[in-house]
């Protein structure tokens, strides 16, 4: 019989939870009532979809 370790899940887990901020932060960009809302929507997907591909090396 053969054994051996499980990898841990967390970069996909994370990676997700950031994914759907990013999604999130483009909806509030793209359907804000204002400038600064949008601009605030673009901030959030920018920062998110940075974490994201950020945890996915970090866990690798």
């Amino acid at each position: 019989m053969e054994t051996g370790s499980v990898d841990s899940d967390k970069a996909i887990g994370i990676s997700m939870a950031f994914g759907l901020l990013a999604l999130l932060g483009a909806l509030l960009m793209f359907g804000g009532e204002t400038q600064l809302l949008r601009a605030w929507g673009f901030g959030a997907a920018m920062i998110a979809a940075g974490l994201c591909v950020v945890v996915i090396q970090l866990y690798e």
